[in-house]
């Protein structure tokens, strides 16, 4: 779904994440400072974000269907929440005390925008369905006991994994944790 901001002209909120992530990748790989132990507990972090991220992809039928199934019968955002898992792992892994607190702070602002330009795009697209299912499920905080139960819908369906291009998202990490790897292998 091609979300934009108040300027219909305007970039994304997607090319604006992404803008980001780029900007800040140098001086972040520049100045981590990782160990075994930090790439160790960021990966397995990071690899339960990909596999969220992964399982919610096989779900989503963007701009076609309201995606209620699987991980977005706990969360209306699990995408969001596993890329936020992602991103934790690396920051963690970078070695440096202020980057998860960056990291945090630089999410929460980004996706909380992009969040509410989502949830106002689905609510024009599938308006009482999804003030329905927004009024029963979490946005990005899972609920233990709660009474809703989403109506039958298709398994995980790999075509839309792939459709949805979620294999980007694990070659950027295992790039990134790579790097992180080498930087640490080298004492650079």
């Amino acid at each position: 779904m091609r979300l934009t901001s108040a300027d219909s002209r305007g970039p994304t909120y997607r090319s604006q994440r992404l803008k980001t992530v780029w900007l800040l990748a140098l001086p972040f790989l520049y100045l981590s400072r990782p160990s075994p132990r930090l790439l160790l507990v960021g990966a397995l972090i990071s690899v339960s974000g990909l596999l969220l991220r992964a399982y919610s992809a096989g779900f989503i039928h963007k701009d076609r269907e309201l995606a209620i199934g699987g991980p977005y019968g706990l969360l209306r955002h699990p995408l969001y929440v596993g890329s936020f898992l992602l991103g934790l792992g690396l920051s963690l892994a970078g070695g440096r005390w202020w980057y998860p607190l960056l990291f945090s702070g630089l999410f929460g602002w980004l996706y909380h925008r992009t969040i509410l330009s989502e949830e106002t795009e689905l609510i024009h697209r599938f308006g009482q369905e999804y003030k329905a299912y927004r009024g029963q499920v979490p946005a990005v905080i899972p609920q233990l006991r709660r009474d809703y139960t989403p109506p039958p819908v298709p398994g995980f369906r790999f075509w839309l994994y792939r459709r949805n291009k979620e294999w980007q998202a694990s070659l950027g990490v295992f790039l990134g944790y790579w790097i992180l790897w080498l930087k640490m292998s080298l004492a650079l």
